[in-house]
């Protein structure tokens, strides 16, 4: 997209690359996922960054996602983390993308394109999450039977946790169940030779969880799956959100400003206006609650954040057109993260990273 707008997402490779050193543990492999145009970040360029780093695997949600990195000349095996849409199996199977399958809709198809060959699939257990796979998981071994009557190869099994940011006794009681489920995988002789369910929280706080690889997505990224979780990892966040002031104005007190005149000057002082709304991925349920950096010192932005632009109470500090502006990121020794946006959002910082939106230029460093 051309740039003309001061408006950038400035993210750090060598950030990525950092932080999938760190996070591989020293006895299992690292795959690395990259759904959602890697978490807002750009799909490929992480891709090949999180590679560089250690990582051995990519993960996608969808089959476009992983057409899209074998476009952009990734070699990688790449993990669709959901079964495939109907009609989209021989686009996977050519592509080379791993399947992920647990129904037996999805494995009659695969089986009808494998035509016998030997594809090698991933099956997901539900441990607990209930979003999708085996269930129950004691079926499992069955499923993986008829699997292997099928032609099919059973590469990975694999499970996902529900909170290991924050109950370890739910992620205890999952991690059970599907030691259970692997362990009678290779009593029955259809065991995999890829296990893996920790996901980022798993990775850092239970290393139980590690089996032969872990699946990083968020800590990836350098932003912590929960507030404070991996704080003593020197996880480097690998995206910034810089924009400029473009205009400012002073007001007196009481004066209001915005859409629906929500908030009031509480004192005479100078207001910025700054090129960043909701249609770049800035929440507007941030309104009336959320800062921006500005001469080092964190401002808050002032009532109502619109499509386009917001604007920002600077007091008596003046600014001028031109002047930096962080969104998200650090300037000076102060620094605004995904988790402060979300906690001014009330979401989370998954979805703080994932709604930069495609108009927000990414800009690529290190």
């Amino acid at each position: 997209m051309m740039r003309l707008r001061p408006t950038v997402a400035v993210v750090d490779l060598g950030a990525i690359r950092h932080n999938a050193g760190v996070l591989k543990p020293a006895g299992a492999g690292l795959m690395a996922v990259v759904k959602a145009d890697g978490y807002g970040h750009g799909a490929a360029q992480v891709a090949r960054a999180a590679l560089q780093g250690g990582a051995t695997w990519l993960a996608v949600a969808l089959v476009e996602e992983g057409l899209a990195l074998r476009e952009a000349g990734l070699e990688a095996p790449i993990l669709l983390l959901s079964e495939a849409p109907p009609g989209a199996e021989a686009l996977a199977v050519a592509a080379r993308l791993t399947p992920t399958i647990y129904t037996e809709t999805a494995l009659a198809r695969l089986a009808a394109v494998a035509r016998g060959a030997p594809i090698a699939v991933h099956v997901k257990v539900d441990t607990g999450m209930h979003r999708v796979g085996v269930w129950p998981a004691e079926d499992t071994v069955a499923f993986l039977l008829r699997v292997r009557e099928q032609g099919l190869e059973v590469e990975g099994l694999w499970t996902h946790f529900a909170s290991s940011e924050d109950d370890p006794g739910t992620t205890a009681a999952q991690v059970a169940l599907f030691s259970v489920v692997v362990d009678a995988a290779r009593a029955a002789g259809v065991g995999p030779s890829i296990v893996h369910a920790a996901n980022s929280a798993a990775t850092i706080l239970h290393p139980e969880t590690h089996f032969d690889m872990v699946r990083s997505g968020i800590a990836l990224y350098g932003v912590p799956p929960a507030p404070g979780v991996g704080a003593d990892l020197g996880l480097e966040p690998a995206l910034s959100w810089r924009t400029e002031v473009a205009s400012i104005k002073r007001l007196r007190a009481g004066e209001r400003l915005s859409y629906n005149l929500r908030y009031a000057m509480p004192a005479d002082g100078w207001v910025a206006t700054v090129p960043v709304g909701y249609a770049d991925g800035y929440p507007r349920r941030a309104s009336g609650s959320a800062s921006v950096l500005i001469g080092g010192e964190r401002r808050p932005v002032a009532g109502t954040v619109t499509m386009d632009q917001m604007m920002v109470d600077l007091g008596e500090r003046r600014a001028a057109p031109g002047d930096e502006v962080v969104v998200l990121g650090r300037q000076g020794d102060k620094r605004i993260d995904a988790w402060d946006v979300a906690g001014w959002a009330g979401t989370i910082g998954y979805e703080v990273l994932t709604g930069v939106g495609a108009r927000v230029p990414r800009e690529y460093v290190g």
